[in-house]
């Protein structure tokens, strides 16, 4: 009997402890899952700017190669909820007062309800305007350009001028402040005003009705028919999602909440989050498998109705691309000629919006899986980013958080090296490999010219169609 037995009870022993191992896994994963990075669009800049691939080797600049010049395409930095999204947390309040009341009407127990949510009111209950930009997000360009100025000493040490240093951004307020901000930092010290030493400069912009460098997507009607005809798609996509949670919060805390009421949740957690620290109320009511699930639905979106899911998300985007190279060949020219310094363009700083900063990081190829990048030139469609647990490098806290951003520099290198010009791509400050040059982030700006650049320019801005990708 003994000998029969001894394999049940070692297999039970195993099973124990596979279970109490798992646990213990799930455990620590848990402690160390934070939703700060897990917020999609609405994340914080300094939450993840130095998250990077550690599985990439940036280039080690080579000995000769100096920096003439830099693209920045930048977004407005932390904002507040808009006014249609205030009212949609007013809205959340004021039907989870009528659950409680008719809970308590019935007598239901309401010992699973968080302590905070039964006395829960918006934090911008009555605010009569929103958008503006949050001083966190003042913080995030101001240090941005600091950092800027001191990584790149050799293209900020001219005497500013609006033609040398052209800040360009959109007739948004939270774009154009965060020019402001970017150039307060960019330039403190620099002047003579007041203690810090300030200076005055230059913030351009162009009418909302006509500016197809950096609004292209509000110029565009072939494009707004588009996201107003396949909003509905998305929303089908992301409907099972919400449903699944919805009635695993309703179990979980014995709450009728609706679908609606998740949705106003979640968004509820990443406004709590990013604008006043708080992650032990909204959040907490997911777990992190839901607050990874959520996410994917957010991600899906902005790669769906901005970035790879369709071509013309990005191809609106040419006239911006244009502008870079544009900038890049004035650069050269000026390098070449010899012109004095002070006398030619040293940087192009433009300040935008999720919405341009996206299809910008599509045109250049970046966050591409495998051979993509070979899809999106043959304009083909791509696959929806993978489902959690996998993992994807489409991740729009990473592509487009708050203050992200994208910078080209263009370097001038000695005669005998493989080019004279290279261009080194910096997403969210880091080095990042363009799939167009072969995977590096420094590449002959012949190879970008031709490879990255070229295949987009056969589109013309005014006569785009939506494609069938």
């Amino acid at each position: 009997m003994l000998i029969t037995r001894l394999p049940d009870k070692m297999t039970l022993a195993a099973a124990v402890l596979l279970l109490l191992l798992t646990l213990v896994s799930n455990s620590r994963a848990d402690r160390d899952f934070d939703v700060r990075h897990h917020l999609s669009t609405v994340t914080r800049y300094s939450a993840v700017k130095d998250i990077v691939d550690n599985s990439f080797q940036p280039t080690d600049i080579p000995v000769g190669c100096t920096p003439i010049h830099l693209n920045l395409v930048a977004r407005h930095g932390t904002r507040s909820p808009t006014k249609k999204r205030m009212r949609e947390l007013e809205k959340l309040a004021s039907h989870i007062k009528e659950l409680l009341k008719d809970a308590k009407g019935k007598n239901l127990s309401l010992q699973k309800v968080p302590a905070w949510l039964l006395r829960w009111e918006s934090p911008w209950k009555g605010k009569l305007s929103g958008g503006e930009l949050d001083k966190k997000g003042e913080e995030e360009l101001y240090q941005l350009g600091i950092r800027v100025r001191e990584r790149f000493p050799d293209l900020f040490n001219e005497e500013y001028h609006p033609d040398v240093y052209p800040i360009k951004t959109t007739q948004v307020p939270q774009a154009s402040a965060s020019a402001v901000a970017f150039g307060m930092g960019l330039f403190s010290c620099n002047g003579s005003l007041g203690l810090a030493r300030h200076r005055a400069f230059a913030v351009t912009s162009e009418s909302r009705a006509s500016d197809i460098t950096l609004r292209f997507f509000d110029c565009c009607q072939t494009y707004k028919d588009f996201r107003k005809s396949h909003e509905p798609a998305v929303d089908k996509l992301k409907e099972p999602i919400i449903a699944e949670i919805t009635s695993a919060l309703a179990k979980r805390y014995r709450f009728n909440f609706t679908r609606q009421d998740i949705s106003s949740l979640w968004f509820l957690c990443k406004q709590e989050t990013t604008l006043l620290d708080i992650t032990d109320q909204a959040c907490s009511l997911f777990s992190p498998t839901e607050v990874a699930l959520l996410e994917w639905t957010d991600d899906l979106e902005v790669f769906m109705l901005k970035g790879y899911g369709k071509s013309l998300n990005y191809q609106m985007g040419v006239p911006l691309l244009k502008d870079v190279i544009q900038s890049m060949d004035q650069a050269i020219k000026a390098k070449e000629d010899n012109q004095a310094p002070g006398s030619y363009e040293k940087a192009r700083l433009r300040f935008a919006h999720a919405e341009t900063v996206v299809p910008f990081s599509c045109l250049l190829g970046l966050f591409l899986e495998g051979s993509d990048f070979q899809r999106i030139q043959k304009e083909e469609p791509l696959d929806f980013p993978p489902k959690p647990p996998k993992s994807r490098s489409w991740r729009g806290s990473i592509v487009a958080p708050f203050a992200g951003n994208n910078m080209l520099v263009l370097y001038s290198c000695r005669a005998n090296s493989s080019s004279k010009y290279f261009v080194l791509a910096l997403h969210n400050e880091h080095p990042i490999a363009m799939p167009g040059c072969g995977g590096t982030d420094f590449c002959p700006f012949e190879v970008f010219k031709e490879s990255i650049v070229s295949p987009h320019l056969k589109h013309d801005y005014n006569t785009l169609l939506p494609s069938e990708s």
